[in-house]
């Protein structure tokens, strides 16, 4: 019996074990996290009302309206083109449970569920705006300065004007400078006036 070659690079199978524990790991925390566990609880909820809706609609809607124009069941409906059968009464009836389905879903959940967002969320106030006397845009009533054409509207508040003055001030290095040139001036003239 040939023996067959052996990958040295290739992993013990202690190795693959120890690494699938490392994925099933991910994997969890994949599953928990809160998209998918909402997602997931999102389809199941959606499937169960998807069907109460569907009874509703076969077993009460349809009923009344069977009761105005005849039982609204197209089924037996089909027409015959050449060999073929066409099933037009089936298409029918799942159109008409798809036009009941879409009211019933509009008036008894997302109007109520409008009206209630709105009640409970109202829309945000927006922030109170003033007029720029300069290029007259609105800009936030409590601005010092038009973000249009920067003009100052108000004194700055005192961590501004401290920031400037500081930003203003002769640096470290120029004071040094000047007082290394008025030492120099000053020792040339002690020299060449004694």
């Amino acid at each position: 019996m040939p023996s067959r070659p052996t990958d040295v690079h290739a992993p013990s199978a202690s190795g693959v074990v120890r690494g699938v524990g490392h994925e099933v790991g991910g994997f969890k925390k994949f599953l928990l996290r809160g998209n998918v566990v909402d997602l997931a609880v999102g389809i199941v909820i959606g499937a169960a009302f998807g069907s109460v809706v569907q009874a509703l609609v076969r077993d009460i809607i349809t009923p009344i309206l069977g009761a105005f124009g005849g039982v609204p069941d197209f089924a037996s409906w089909t027409v015959a083109v050449g060999s073929a059968t066409q099933l037009v009464g089936d298409f029918l009836n799942a159109l008409i449970a798809f036009v009941l389905i879409a009211l019933v879903v509009y008036f008894l959940v997302v109007l109520p569920v409008n009206r209630l967002m709105d009640k409970y969320h109202p829309e945000p106030q927006p922030a109170p705006t003033k007029e720029c006397p300069e290029c007259t845009s609105k800009i936030p009533q409590v601005a010092r300065r038009c973000r249009e054409c920067t003009a100052q509207l108000a004194p700055p508040s005192e961590e501004v004007a401290a920031a400037m003055r500081q930003a203003a001030a002769p640096s470290g290095a120029v004071i040094a400078d000047e007082a290394a040139h008025a030492l120099a001036e000053r020792l040339r003239r002690s020299d060449g006036g004694s």
